[in-house]
């Protein structure tokens, strides 16, 4: 008997019975039936287990001190809406307007809409603000420096689907209900007297929880934001809105090598991490420099000219969300709050003079809002003004 090397037989070892095949085979065969036999009975024994459904998400009240659009991290649908009311209207006609506006996003944040249509899809966050021309003419309290923005360097703004007396944002979780607010919001504004002006949509890439949103650039967008409770961002439980809608050539910037996009950003695309550090929430360096004497976060470098450090530690809490209306037209709504416009003013005026990202962008559409202080439950939007 051949012996297979390091797996000797004991040659002492009586002969092993021979089995006959045929035998074999039929001995296997009943050993399969019947175990399928047995399988097939613990099947039917066996409880029937539906898997638990996944709780609904929580509605985002509505209620409170601040307005949750702001104070609640980002939905992944978003629609911008801004309304005019008329030359001669006065304050009540302001007040019916924001009392028809507060019905609505009240009712949809609680999920109490009469619509079939969005049974089932809190959460929902909702702004609404007040722009400066308005303000002005009905002689309102705002903040100190509360206005329209001054001309700022390479805009081409469509005064069509800029400014605005009343904006709005409604953010969810799909488009589908973003869409459907809107008809809700304007069947009640309009009959209130306010027209529509503006309207813009955007969304958000899908994007684990905790983890910051990419632009269309394919680089993190958002990150080293203050937190919403910060009160340097708020005057009396309000705060300032800037919107800008911004055109990406994102086929331009696509075939920069990837090198030279992580040195215009300052960031590196695959991290979000500065070029200074090994994280994405890392805090630039914008002094570190090379041996050579060259700065590690080049000169030009978006993250450097947009530092809180070149206007004394202050910040802005940044909101963005992307648009695609056709394939030359795409980029970013950019939503910023703060509590001085002026800060915007200084960083965008740096950024549009010297931040290697501005060959890419194209700033076409601009508005200024006055975020009013949040609704205490059985108050009014506005009530304090």
């Amino acid at each position: 008997m051949h012996t297979e090397p390091g797996n000797p037989q004991d040659a002492a070892a009586p002969p092993r019975p021979r089995i006959d095949r045929r035998t074999l085979f039929t001995a296997g065969a009943a050993l399969a039936a019947g175990a399928a036999g047995a399988t097939v009975l613990t099947r039917e024994d066996a409880p029937h287990r539906t898997p638990a459904a996944a709780p609904p998400p929580a509605a985002v009240p509505f209620h409170g001190a601040r307005q949750a659009g702001v104070t609640h991290p980002q939905l992944p649908a978003t629609r911008l809406l801004a309304l005019d009311l008329p030359a001669d209207a006065d304050r009540a006609a302001l007040r019916a307007l924001l009392a028809a506006t507060g019905n609505v996003l009240a009712r949809a944040a609680d999920g109490t809409l009469d619509d079939p249509r969005l049974d089932g899809t809190p959460p929902v966050t909702t702004l609404a603000a007040l722009g400066p021309a308005l303000t002005a003419r009905l002689r309102l309290p705002t903040p100190d420096g509360f206005a329209e923005l001054p001309a700022l360097p390479g805009d081409r703004l469509d005064p069509a689907r800029s400014g605005g007396d009343l904006l709005l944002q409604v953010s969810a979780g799909q488009p589908w209900t973003t869409g459907v607010l809107t008809e809700h919001l304007l069947a009640a504004t309009t009959a209130a007297g306010a027209v529509l002006r503006w309207h813009q949509s955007g969304f958000l890439p899908p994007t684990p929880d905790g983890q910051t949103p990419r632009n269309l650039f394919g680089f993190k967008d958002g990150t080293a934001n203050p937190d919403p409770a910060d009160p340097a961002l708020w005057q009396r439980d309000g705060t300032v809105l800037v919107y800008r809608r911004i055109r990406m050539d994102t086929a331009a910037f696509a075939a920069l090598p990837a090198d030279r996009r992580d040195l215009a950003t300052g960031r590196r695309a695959d991290t979000g991490a500065p070029l200074t550090g090994s994280a994405e929430h890392d805090d630039p360096d914008i002094y570190a420099k090379h041996p050579d004497g060259s700065y590690v976060i080049p000169a030009t470098a978006h993250v450097r000219l947009s530092s809180p450090r070149l206007d004394g530690g202050a910040r802005m809490l940044r909101r963005g969300w992307s648009y695609d209306d056709a394939p030359t037209d795409r980029g970013l709504l950019f939503c910023a709050f703060m509590r001085d416009p002026a800060l915007f003013t200084r960083v965008q005026t740096r950024l549009a003079e010297r931040d290697a990202l501005t060959p890419f962008l194209t700033h076409t559409a601009s508005a200024v809002g006055w975020v009013l202080p949040g609704v205490q439950r059985g108050g009014t939007l506005g009530e304090g003004l």
